[in-house]
């Protein structure tokens, strides 16, 4: 093509990019990589080829580090780890401060070294990939700096395990590493099989930087490596990748007392309503889903518009479609570039080509030979299509229309990912009102892919938990720096020989939708005092009653849309009714443990009103973000939680586990102390007397260690809390990989109920979701 060319038809002239310099670090290593552990480069071992997808020449060969290497390099983080945690906030922050800069001094190195590895265009690697990763570095090195005034009595978690995918693999790191580094802990990263040369090329890098031996370490190789690194003595997994391993890691990882963030998969929707700016919102599906290659897990792969401008709008896509251009990634005038591995190319085109509803359009745009694939667009499909529901990542944008908001919120959220979304509509109020209906961790409006480090970004459901960036990602990487005590089992009082058994006998019933409720079983037990007097007796629950339980709490979702002041209203008035009948309540304590009752009951009625008081009070915040617009983290609830409450005070850990969950906007299922049921049995007489809606709060007696299962296993619960002294938390954790629900369990140690433990911040955060909604404004 000639320039004279070039003008006469205004198409785009190549502009392609050298690759010299990252063809001469490749040489400079003889291109063949070990590991990377405590600070040097080990010997390669068995190695594999990484390719780049443009042309499917080979780039370099990568060790596949066995799990004798991953406990090498766990071992070297372990030694590393106390000195690094040991620095100040401050010399920790200079340490990444010198990461940032020298990802910009080697910025061009390690964007064309991403282009040839992965395949996407090199102004995505250059403009997007590469600035983030230094932003996450600056960013975090301000976290580091003010961690110990902003977080006291929090301490790193020690070695951190880390898994990221192919889809951003620099990008990926900086996400993970950063916040880790800053919290103070040692990291073992294994990056994708595919593309793990930018994460060696910044290993190295971090030698620069005076980043100590040990505190980074780098492990390559395939699912086995990773599998390795899952079973090795972290005391952290971070993983970003395909739900069906992350419900594997959870497995795992089960009962292992280690802490468990999950970044998975998504389909995520993208609604344009009839009053968008229709040319904006085109341009930006663009981005939402031909970015990368389609191969992003919060891509908008899922097109809901409004049936008054469908045809209008897809006659518009189609014809930008056709304008896309295909080629060389390294050509900086290239739209889309390869797809990562012809296994990729294979799952896309498989699933494409065996799809046989709807109507297909391929972009009419000249398709190079290797691992590349058409934009398309799939139109027509029901909202059950297989194609609908199931994650492409590749470059295929499925479609279908609504009529109402309603609907279009109703569609959205008809789906078992709950990662991202994107609205379109220059009506702000009807944005606004849309976004937090929306089962997502982020949302933007007007726009798309606008992510940045400190603002949170992570999913719900089946997309996992967790949040990076921001204060919310650094806590993920800390803990509380006191150690918990053992947990002694706490067992039900023994029948007496002789028992003393009341003149009436009194048969507590459960608590299910605002009403007592006999047990599906039709069996009771007795509850005997120390003493050998016959308290009373308690339903057996069951998985049937289980399910009643959550039904009623689903049912109450009005709660969540009460505002703060209201909850917290409530929570009064359960603390006045409690105060009423604290005598009342003390007796009965001191008849079921032998203990005082007295010092419960109070600091029961103060910890309603600490978190009435919360309840309006926990806010959001307005994040700092680099563009003209504003990110707001929005404090959401979970939805439904059950939690398993503590035996050694059965009132105050039932309530402690109750009020910051119903104060966020939870409903929740309540399972009490298998010793001492009696407590929660009488108080759901003061939850009656409260104005407490129907549903918001249930009790289910029984034995935790045959409720467990059900409650962490059921699908429609979205959290699942043990605090049980029973030896549970193996079980829960296990259970709740069925729909990746949040877990929080006490791993058999022993939390003060009556002290700072017991209430605060920790457990508000455990009953809320963070909810990013990104909201750009001017011309």
């Amino acid at each position: 093509m000639t320039v004279r060319d070039i003008f006469e038809t205004m198409s785009y002239g190549p502009a392609p990019e050298s690759d010299a310099e990252a063809q001469a670090w490749l040489e400079k290593h003889d291109r063949r990589f070990g590991n990377f552990i405590d600070g040097a480069f080990t010997k390669p071992g068995a190695t594999f080829a990484t390719r780049n997808p443009a042309t499917g020449h080979e780039l370099a060969q990568v060790t596949q580090a066995t799990a004798e290497d991953v406990t090498a390099a766990v071992a070297a983080a372990r030694k590393a780890q106390p000195k690094w945690a040991g620095l100040s906030g401050h010399q920790r922050a200079k340490v990444l401060y010198a990461l940032a800069r020298l990802v910009q001094k080697h910025a061009r190195l390690l964007a064309v070294l991403e282009t040839l590895d992965n395949g996407k265009p090199i102004r995505e690697s250059r403009d997007i990939d590469v600035a983030l990763v230094a932003r996450h570095f600056y960013y975090h090195a301000g976290l580091a700096q003010l961690l110990a005034s902003e977080q006291p009595g929090m301490a790193p978690l020690g070695v951190c395990g880390q898994i990221i995918p192919w889809n951003f693999p620099l990008l990926m790191l900086a996400w993970k590493v950063a916040p880790a580094l800053a919290a103070g802990n040692s990291v073992v990263l294994k990056p994708a099989e595919y593309t793990s040369l930018t994460a060696l090329l910044f290993a190295e890098i971090s030698r620069e930087a005076g980043l100590p031996p040990g505190v980074l370490n780098i492990v390559t190789g395939d699912g086995a490596t990773g599998a390795a690194l899952v079973e090795a003595e972290v005391d952290k997994i971070a993983f970003t990748g395909s739900t069906e391993v992350g419900r594997r890691i959870r497995t795992a990882t089960a009962g292992r007392g280690i802490a468990l963030t999950l970044e998975l998969g998504g389909k995520s929707p993208y609604i344009v309503f009839e009053d968008a700016d229709i040319d904006s919102a085109v341009e930006g599906l663009v981005d939402a889903i031909w970015f990368n290659q389609g191969q992003v897990c919060c891509a908008g792969s899922r097109l809901l518009v409004q049936e008054g401008i469908a045809e209008r709008f897809h006659d518009k896509l189609k014809r930008r479609m056709d304008g896309l251009r295909l080629g060389d990634p390294l050509d900086k005038c290239i739209d889309v570039g390869a797809v990562v591995d012809p296994v990729q190319l294979k799952t896309i085109t498989e699933m494409v080509d065996g799809n046989t509803e709807g109507e297909t359009y391929r972009a009419e745009t000249a398709l190079p030979e290797g691992c590349f694939y058409p934009p398309t667009l799939i139109t027509g499909l029901e909202p059950s299509s297989r194609l609908m529901q199931e994650e492409i990542f590749g470059p295929v944008l499925v479609s279908t229309t609504f009529r109402t908001p309603a609907e279009a919120v109703a569609l959205a959220n008809s789906s078992r990912y709950g990662l991202a979304a994107s609205i379109w509509s220059e009506n702000i109020n009807l944005a606004l009102d849309i976004a937090p209906k929306l089962a997502a961790g982020v949302v933007w409006v007007n726009g798309t892919n606008m992510f940045d480090a400190a603002a949170g970004f992570g999913g719900i459901r089946e997309s996992g938990f967790g949040r990076e960036g921001g204060w919310e990602g650094l806590l993920a990487y800390l803990e509380p720096d006191a150690k918990a005590r053992a947990l002694k089992p706490v067992a039900p009082n023994p029948e007496p020989a002789t028992p003393q058994a009341p003149a009436l006998d009194r048969t507590a019933k459960m608590y299910v939708g605002g009403k007592q409720a006999r047990p599906d079983s039709g069996y009771s037990r007795p509850v005997w005092g120390p003493k050998g007097a016959l308290l009373g007796h308690v339903g057996e629950g069951n998985r049937k009653d289980i399910r009643n339980a959550v039904e009623a709490a689903h049912k109450a979702g009005g709660w969540a849309r009460a505002s703060g002041h209201n909850r917290a209203q409530v929570l009064y008035y359960i603390a006045e009714n409690l105060s009423a009948r604290a005598g009342e309540f003390a007796a009965r304590l001191q008849a079921m443990t032998g203990g005082q009752g007295e010092a419960e009951v109070e600091a029961a009625i103060a910890r309603l009103f600490a978190y009435a008081a919360w309840a309006d009070k926990f806010d959001g915040a307005a994040k700092s973000v680099p563009i003209r617009g504003i990110a707001l983290a929005m404090n959401q609830p979970c939805g439904v939680i059950g939690a398993l409450c503590p035996d050694e005070a059965p009132l105050l850990g039932l309530i402690s586990v109750m009020a910051p969950a119903i104060a966020m906007g939870n409903a929740c299922v309540l399972v009490p102390s298998f010793a001492h049921p009696l407590a929660a049995t009488d108080f759901y007489q003061v939850l009656d007397t409260s104005d407490l809606p129907a549903g918001v709060v249930n009790i289910v007696t029984g034995d935790p260690a045959d409720l467990a299962k059900t409650l962490a296993g059921h699908m429609d619960v979205d959290a699942v809390w043990s605090f049980s002294s029973a030896d549970l938390s193996a079980l829960v954790e296990r259970e709740s990989a069925g729909n990746l629900k949040r877990s929080w369990v006490n791993n058999g140690r022993a939390r003060d109920w009556f002290g700072a433990e017991g209430e605060g911040r920790e457990f508000l955060r455990q009953a809320t979701e963070v909810k990013t909604v990104w909201v750009p404004y001017g011309e």
